[in-house]
């Protein structure tokens, strides 16, 4: 499994420093990249967040999904600038491979609250038209259950308090590799 690691991490450092023009996209070869595979890539610099955009279900074959979301990530996440060329090397590349999301259901937010596990969860929500995720990593920044669920309806558009008949849940684990900081 860590040698999956390396090879995602690999590849999506490639794909970000191939479009800068900084060298090529190199094409990696073993079985689990050709499956379909769902994946997140987060961009930090100096500890802090600098992209992160990903995949909620299995859809393309695993490579392909690390390169779009590496490139996603690094270039079209709407909360920051397109990443630029001097920025790369302070760049720390993390992916996490996401296993497919399963149903929470619950009967009201008391109980979403009671069922969710901290530290373990990545969770998706949502109500209407509105849906938003975190990851399992997000519980070190929000490590309260009700701190996490309200922040994760403000993420999807809706109010920290709004709870209604159509709110769903879903959950899913994470693997997830990192870098080491530069």
């Amino acid at each position: 499994m860590a040698e999956l690691g390396t090879t995602l991490l690999t590849l999506a450092r490639n794909a970000i420093a191939a479009r800068l023009g900084q060298g090529q996209a190199k094409t990696m070869d073993c079985p689990e990249l050709h499956t379909p595979g769902a994946v997140f890539v987060t961009l930090t610099r100096n500890g802090r967040l600098r992209g992160c955009i990903g995949s909620l279900e299995a859809w393309r074959p695993l490579a392909e999904d690390v390169r779009e979301n590496a490139l996603a990530a690094a270039f079209r996440d709407p909360r920051f600038k397109p990443l630029a060329a001097d920025e790369l090397p302070a760049i720390r590349v993390e992916v996490s491979l996401l296993d497919a999301p399963v149903a929470l259901p619950c009967r009201d937010e008391a109980d979403a609250l009671a069922r969710l596990r901290p530290g373990i969860d990545g969770v998706i929500l949502s109500a209407g038209r509105h849906r938003a995720t975190f990851l399992p990593q997000v519980w070190e920044q929000l490590p309260e259950p009700a701190a996490f669920l309200a922040h994760l309806k403000e993420k999807a558009g809706l109010p920290a308090g709004y709870w209604g008949p159509d709110v769903r849940l879903e959950r899913y684990a994470v693997t997830q590799w990192k870098e080491a900081a530069p």
